[in-house]
């Protein structure tokens, strides 16, 4: 299991819970993070995440407007998982609101693009592990807003 990325280690070390029961924590390979408060504490971007040998998650945080461009991704299925505010993700041109308690299953091959909806706005990232490929990120047009 590698160790977790994103931001300063010292400001959200105290956010993870190192035993979340018997047996859990570092030795174990389980990873239990309070998500929800990292995206209230973080910048936009990518404030965490983390790979094991299965499974890469990460948590995406955007401003109002921004996002992540359209982009297909060939290679595995996506579970995206809405943590705080509300966005929209965009699969093969229809449109799928992403707020905390939804999730999106996008099947790999789908063009794909998420767009934040609300002043701030975070969700999961979930699949396969496999080598990163960083879709470009969505920014607004001048003057304009996709609100």
């Amino acid at each position: 299991m590698s160790e977790p990325e994103g931001g300063d280690a010292a400001c959200w070390a105290h956010l993870f819970d190192e035993y979340a029961g018997e047996g859990a924590g570092p030795a174990s390979g389980v990873v239990a993070v309070d998500v929800a408060a990292l995206a209230a504490a973080a910048g936009v971007a990518v404030p965490w995440s983390t790979q094991s040998a299965d499974l890469n998650v990460n948590l995406l945080v955007f401003a109002a407007g921004d996002g992540v461009a359209p982009h297909v991704n060939g290679e595995v299925d996506v579970l995206l998982a809405g943590v705080s505010g509300e966005g929209e993700i965009v699969v093969g041109g229809e449109r799928f609101p992403l707020r905390p308690g939804r999730v999106v299953l996008v099947p790999k091959g789908q063009e794909r693009s998420t767009v934040a909806r609300s002043d701030r706005f975070a969700y999961l990232s979930c699949h396969r592990a496999r080598k990163g490929l960083m879709p470009a990120p969505r920014r607004p047009k001048e003057g304009r807003h996709d609100h």
